[in-house]
């Protein structure tokens, strides 16, 4: 892995295109701010609640989120799915409103959208959002299809079999080869359904199928991923291989522990964190660059 004179190591790509958009993630990786439009979510700071969701939306973009992320059911097996219906009853008002919370906003935050049914992909990218965040792994072209189709970037995480369902204890011989081959199928995919491989980002999916030996060796091999070229997403945020890392079952007393691997991913090229504490990431960003030398460096 290649490093640049700052110190922090150069990633296989530049930058990503979202909506026509060119977005840079050169210097300073970009963070993405989480919002959980639910209430069952596992961090606990999820609401129901559109007027709330947009005012935590401005909220996280003044700590300084580029991307906000916005999901509608919690990710875990242990909660019961949401309805088609529901999902995009929870996410249009937010979705639909999003553009005029940040009017007068000569630099609002990009708009990402965190579902995997195709049908709520499609009417949510029609009436806005310029990412959509696909935790279902692509299993088939649909969601690529439709990015295609309005020029939405396209996150593809690692995971194995359908959202919702508990996959046991996989293990892996090489988890680094594994998401390699996986990446590299998916982004042939997406490319053959019509998305620019530049809209294209990734993410190893830590804590989705995954024990804690596989989740520390992907922070610990970050570089072997740059060989794809599309910039690395790292959902870090409170994760529950932190918890068992350092003993902390309640997931918001993990942000020192996030921050640790904010550190670790920035150090081996990471491109953009995915947190719930925007500032806290913010902060601990700017002190890595600060120390080595590193700065943002957007596009004209």
């Amino acid at each position: 892995m290649r490093s640049s004179e700052s110190g922090i190591p150069v990633t296989g790509a530049s930058g990503f295109t979202a909506r026509g958009r060119q977005v840079s993630v050169k210097g300073e990786p970009l963070i993405m701010g989480i919002i959980n439009v639910n209430d069952d979510s596992f961090s606990g700071d999820g609401r129901i609640d559109t007027a709330w969701a947009l005012d935590r939306a401005r909220e996280l973009a003044g700590d300084g989120a580029d991307i906000i992320d916005i999901g509608a059911e919690s990710a875990r097996t242990n909660r019961a799915p949401v309805s088609e219906r529901e999902e995009l009853r929870r996410l249009l008002p937010v979705v639909a409103e999003f553009a005029g919370a940040f009017a007068g906003n000569p630099a609002p935050p990009l708009l990402s959208v965190n579902t995997w049914r195709p049908g709520v992909a499609e009417r949510i990218l029609s009436v806005g959002g310029d990412i959509l965040n696909d935790m279902g792994g692509l299993p088939d072209d649909r969601n690529a299809r439709i990015c295609a189709a309005t020029g939405a970037s396209l996150l593809i995480m690692h995971t194995v079999g359908e959202p919702k369902v508990s996959h046991g204890h996989v293990t892996y011989a090489d988890i680094l080869g594994t998401l390699t081959g996986f990446f590299e199928e998916k982004i042939a995919m997406a490319c053959a359904a019509g998305v620019a491989r530049e809209a294209i980002l990734l993410d190893p999916g830590i804590d989705f199928a995954k024990q804690a030996a596989a989740n520390l060796a992907i922070y610990g091999n970050l570089g072997r991923l740059h060989a794809l070229g599309r910039p690395i997403l790292l959902p870090v945020s409170r994760k529950g291989v932190i918890g068992r890392v350092l003993g902390i079952a309640d997931p918001a007393g993990r942000d020192a522990g996030t921050a640790a691997c904010i550190v670790a991913g920035m150090l081996r090229g990471a491109s953009l964190f995915r947190v719930h504490n925007v500032r806290m990431a913010r902060e601990t960003i700017a002190a890595v660059a600060g120390v080595t030398g590193s700065a943002r460096q957007d596009e004209p």
